[in-house]
């Protein structure tokens, strides 16, 4: 694939603090590129502002400061996101609230923000979506559910700002990282249910993304989650089979006991409910 050159490039990143973000934002400078971040806390020596990308007013200020202090915008990296325990079957909690709130809303409030600056420079947006967009797993439904609805906002922004601004998405599984340790926590933990893959593959797939000559709507990070992506949006029917089945599984091993959340899911599974 080839690729533009990172050097001189003006790039945002939200979340810049976090294990993608601050992994993305070392490559690129290390090609060349000039990066601020936003995140919850500054950090001056790293060029990360601080910003709630939950509160419309201090977005505006974070994004205006942070393109006034690149000189204008060539690529913005919507990284930023939370997880946490979610099964659909619950009514929504703070917790669900809180990952709609900063996973969906905050890349628009922050995209929105950007988009003068980014149509002057023809620009780039790379949305940082989940292979849980397209194949979703259980106990997790409000993470996939705002990753799904990301890419439904991507696709829309895309019409609307073709041929001025390239839009991609990409694709990670799951790769280790704090993002996973509220789950873990609630007893609701997906290991088993997914294959970690190294953040290496991630960053370059963002890369990719975010500097490609011409404008790649989906970039997965591994060849595994290139079929995963293939079949999730071809063949629906059978990525429910393979989840479902791994579910039973995992809840029949007993990986669930004890956790409050999944109650529902272990007594149907054990035919008591």
């Amino acid at each position: 694939m080839s690729t533009r050159d990172a050097r001189g490039k003006r790039v945002l990143i939200t979340g810049a603090s976090g294990t993608f973000g601050r992994a993305i934002a070392d490559r690129l400078r290390a090609e060349g590129a000039m990066v601020v971040g936003l995140d919850m806390r500054a950090d001056p020596e790293r060029s990360i502002l601080a910003c709630d990308i939950t509160d419309d007013t201090r977005v505006a200020d974070a994004v205006g400061q942070a393109i006034a202090q690149l000189g204008g915008l060539d690529i913005l990296i919507n990284n930023a996101g939370v997880g946490g325990p979610a099964p659909a079957e619950l009514p929504p909690s703070d917790e669900v609230r809180l990952q709609l709130e900063v996973n969906l809303l905050g890349a628009w409030r922050v995209t929105a923000a950007c988009i003068a600056a980014l149509v002057e420079s023809r620009g780039r947006i790379v949305m940082l979506a989940s292979r849980m967009a397209v194949m979703q797993l259980p106990l997790a439904a409000a993470y996939g559910a705002s990753k799904r609805a990301l890419v439904a906002y991507a696709d829309a922004l895309r019409l609307e700002l073709r041929p001025h601004v390239g839009v991609s998405c990409v694709y990670p599984s799951s790769v280790r990282s704090p993002i996973h340790g509220s789950t873990a926590a609630a007893g609701l933990s997906l290991e088993g249910m997914s294959t970690y893959e190294p953040l290496e593959g991630v960053v370059d797939a963002v890369l990719v993304a975010a500097l490609s000559r011409r404008p790649r709507r989906d970039v997965t990070t591994t060849p595994r989650g290139a079929v995963e992506f293939f079949l999730a949006r071809h063949l629906p029917a059978l990525t429910d089979r393979i989840v479902a089945k791994t579910l039973a599984e995992r809840t029949r091993s007993g990986a669930f006991d004890g956790a409050p959340l999944a109650a529902g899911v272990v007594a149907r599974q054990r035919g008591t409910r």
